[in-house]
């Protein structure tokens, strides 16, 4: 055998080799190689865009949350203030009602006063009455002595 025709033939086969591959095996590697780049780039991307999302969430949420205490500390503010309206408003009305109370009590006093000056009035009549009579030892006609006996009842 000769070298030349032996190193000619394994050219040839060669670079029909290397067409094949460069036709029909080449292609679906690098389709293959290029599909998973594409994956892998969107799969980083997606993760970029999650760890912004998270940011974006974590922000979001802390804002939320400092929004939340204060409207809480609103609340309560408001809360507190009413309370303290609704104290001084029954404060009021129960001073109120204690001045009414005691406006009745004291009515009801100077009419007991009254009443109780009245039925002395009426028992210092009627021991003035026995007391005259014991002391005359005749019986005094109220009705003829009426005069007489309002005018001791008014200086009593």
């Amino acid at each position: 055998m000769n070298i030349n025709a032996t190193l000619l033939g394994q050219t040839i086969m060669f670079a029909m080799f290397v067409w094949f591959c460069m036709k029909f095996v080449w292609p679906p590697i690098v389709a293959a190689l290029d599909a998973r780049k594409k994956q892998i780039a969107d799969g980083l991307a997606a993760g970029e865009r999650g760890k912004y999302d998270l940011e974006l969430a974590a922000k979001r949420s802390a804002e939320l949350l400092r929004e939340a205490k204060e409207k809480a500390v609103d609340i309560i503010a408001l809360g507190d203030k009413r309370a303290s309206e609704i104290i001084e408003e029954a404060k009021v009305q129960a001073q109120i009602e204690s001045v009414r109370i005691l406006a009745t009590a004291k009515t009801e006093i100077d009419q007991e006063v009254f009443r109780a000056k009245e039925q002395l009035r009426i028992q210092v009549t009627s021991i003035a009455l026995a007391g005259a009579g014991k002391i005359l030892r005749r019986e005094i006609d109220s009705k003829a002595h009426n005069d007489l006996l309002e005018k001791l009842l008014k200086e009593i």
